[in-house]
C-alpha cells in the first residue's frame, strides 16, 4: 500500500458561513492519511493506524467498477466504489468494489460483516461470520479474520478498539442513532462482555456531514434538548426559540403573504460529530483518544458520496477487523 500526497485535512466549503465543529475541536490538529492501493483510496485513522494487530479504514469515491446514474449517458463517466447494494447499481459490481476496499485495507482475507442498518441503537456481538446480513447499526467483535463494517452516505462512521483486550466496534450513528446514544451503548456493551476500560479505547470518528450543511428541523432540535444538557453546543441557528417553540414573528398578520408562499420553517445546524464526541467522552473514552476527521461529505462530493446533496448516491463503508 502506498501514500499519496503526504497528509490531508478536510476542507468546508467557502461559501458555508462556518466550519464544521470537528476542525475546531481539540484534535482537529490530528492528521488524517489517505492512502491509495491501486485505484482504490482509503482514509485511515492517525491512531487506529498505530494498531498493527488491526486493519482499518474508510473508504472513498473513486476507484470502483459503478457508474451513477447521473454520469451514465457521458463518456467520461467516472468510475466510483460504491459499497451498498442498491436499485441503481449491479449486484456485481458492489461486490467487486467491496473486494477492492477490502484488499485496499491490507483485509483481503478476512470476512466482511456488514449490517441492514436501520439507524437504531441495536448492536450485535459476534464471534462467527452470520449467515446473512444482520439488522442492526453496530459490530463487536474480537474474533479475527472479521471485517467489520457500516455503511453511510453522510451519517457518522464510528470505529473502536481496545488495544488491551483486543477487541474492535463498527458503529453507524446517523441523528437517530447518536439520540439513542449508541456510541455509548457500544462502550458498555465492550466493559461488560470484554472488561474493556473506557480509558483505554481509541476512538476514530470518519468523514459524515458537518455542522456546516446539515439543517434539521425544530422536531430534532427539540429531541436532542430533551435528552442532553449540552445540546446546544451541537447547533447553529436559533436553538432556544426552536426548543421553546416561539413563533420568530408573534404579529404574523403584519407580514401575511397568500397561501404558497410562506417562508421555510426555521431550521438549525446539527454538528453530529460534536454530539458524538461528547457522547464517547461521557462514557469514559478520553478526548486524546478520539480522532475526529474534518471532512464533511456534502462539501466534499469529489471524495465521497452525500445523500443530502446528491439523493441518488452510492456508500461509504468504514470497516475494521483483527488480524
Amino acid at each position: 500500500m502506498t501514500m499519496i500526497g503526504t497528509r490531508v485535512r478536510g476542507k468546508t466549503n467557502r461559501r458555508k458561513r462556518r466550519a464544521t465543529s470537528a476542525s475546531r475541536s481539540p484534535n482537529s490538529d490530528r492528521r488524517w492519511a489517505i492512502r491509495k492501493s491501486g485505484r482504490v483510496s482509503v482514509l485511515q485513522s492517525a491512531a487506529l493506524s498505530k494498531q498493527k494487530w488491526l486493519a482499518h479504514g474508510f473508504s472513498t469515491r473513486a476507484g470502483g467498477a459503478s457508474s451513477l446514474p447521473a454520469w451514465a449517458s457521458s463518456r467520461k463517466s467516472p468510475a466510483v466504489l460504491n459499497l451498498g447494494f442498491s436499485d441503481w447499481d449491479a449486484r456485481a459490481s458492489v461486490e467487486k468494489n467491496r473486494l477492492r476496499f477490502a484488499k485496499a485495507l491490507g483485509a483481503a482475507g478476512m470476512k466482511m460483516v456488514p449490517l441492514r442498518q436501520f439507524h437504531s441503537d441495536l448492536i450485535h456481538v459476534i464471534d462467527s461470520a452470520p449467515g446473512g446480513p444482520l439488522r442492526g447499526d453496530a459490530l463487536i467483535t474480537r474474533t479475527p479474520k472479521l471485517l467489520l463494517a457500516v455503511q453511510t452516505a453522510d451519517c457518522i462512521p464510528i470505529l473502536l478498539a481496545d488495544p488491551e483486550n483486543l477487541v474492535v466496534a463498527a458503529i453507524h450513528a446517523g441523528w437517530r442513532g447518536t439520540l439513542k446514544r449508541i456510541a455509548e451503548k457500544t462502550v458498555g456493551r465492550m466493559r461488560m462482555l470484554f472488561s474493556s476500560r473506557p480509558e483505554s479505547i481509541i476512538a476514530a470518528l470518519g468523514p459524515g456531514i458537518g455542522r456546516c450543511c446539515y439543517e434539521v428541523g425544530p422536531e430534532v432540535v427539540k429531541e436532542f434538548a430533551s435528552q442532553f444538557d449540552a445540546a446546544r453546543d451541537w447547533f447553529d441557528g436559533p436553538y432556544d426559540a426552536l426548543v421553546s417553540g416561539e413563533d420568530p414573528n408573534p404579529l404574523p398578520w403584519l407580514s401575511m403573504v397568500p397561501p404558497g408562499h410562506q417562508p421555510p420553517e426555521p431550521r438549525a445546524q446539527l454538528d453530529l460529530h460534536a454530539a458524538n464526541r461528547a457522547i464517547l467522552e461521557g462514557a469514559g473514552v478520553l478526548a486524546k483518544n478520539i480522532d475526529a476527521s474534518s471532512f464533511c461529505t456534502s462539501c466534499r462530493t469529489d471524495l465521497f458520496f452525500s445523500y443530502r446533496r446528491e439523493k441518488i448516491t452510492g456508500r461509504q463503508m468504514a470497516a475494521i477487523g483483527i488480524l
